[in-house]
């Protein structure tokens, strides 16, 4: 059974109404959570200036120049300072069974990784629950807020502005001494999460047609709700 040009004509007229209000469902939605889009794409175009100066040349040396194993007991050295912070945030968020494994992860590794360079807990399948005090105002009805773009540290949120300097307050590497070590733990770390993302940065400038409006969605989608071990995005409570 064969469709009679008018038939077609009526279905692609349709098709192209509901591309078009799509489009137009797409646009709203993105208005109202980035209003700032001016001032943030000018504040992206700032960092990634900054990026390619400085910070993007550094890592991919850092990735160059150090072997595998030793990058990645960096990267297992700061994660496990990252689960303690964790424990902190699922325990204020009431996640008990999030929290032990936090606190089983840092226990773990500490003692039996040598300091948390080697990722015992991962091998004995404890999973990881990654939470900032960001997330835990959103367990507790804070909304995201509208996007909004650091200067040097990126993608954020009103709600994390807000939170960041808790977070900052409970990074356990200001209690590092004395100071010139503390500032080279905190450098080092920044060069090992930007030599983490040289590969994914490559992707995303082959994938997305706006990068700028990939890397927004992509972060508002994870900052909805905190992660669970598994990489599902619970939603937050209900307002």
């Amino acid at each position: 059974m064969t469709s009679s040009p008018t038939s077609l004509g009526r279905f692609a007229a349709r098709t192209l109404l509901a591309g078009g209000l799509a489009c137009l469902a797409g646009a709203v939605l993105a208005q109202q959570a980035d209003p700032m889009e001016a001032y943030n794409r000018g504040m992206t175009r700032f960092n990634d200036a900054v990026d390619d100066a400085v910070l993007k040349p550094v890592a991919t040396a850092y990735q160059e120049t150090l072997p595998v194993p030793v990058r990645t007991g960096v990267s297992n050295f700061f994660g496990n300072l990252g689960d303690a912070w964790s424990f902190v945030n699922n325990t204020l968020q009431l996640r008990g069974e999030a929290a032990m494994a936090s606190l089983f992860r840092v226990g773990i590794n500490t003692t039996m990784g040598l300091g948390g360079v080697l990722d015992v807990a991962s091998e004995m399948r404890i999973e990881r629950y990654k939470q900032d005090f960001g997330l835990t105002l959103g367990r507790w009805g804070v909304p995201t807020g509208p996007y909004f773009v650091l200067p040097f540290l990126g993608p954020s949120t009103v709600r994390d502005t807000l939170a960041l300097p808790v977070d900052l307050r409970g990074n356990p590497l200001r209690e590092v001494s004395p100071v010139s070590t503390r500032n080279s733990l905190y450098a080092l770390r920044i060069v090992d999460t930007r030599a983490n993302l040289l590969r994914a940065e490559s992707v995303l400038d082959d994938a997305a047609l706006d990068k700028y409006s990939f890397t927004r969605d992509v972060y508002l989608q994870l900052r909805s709700g905190a992660r669970n071990g598994d990489g599902s995005l619970p939603p937050e409570p209900e307002q």
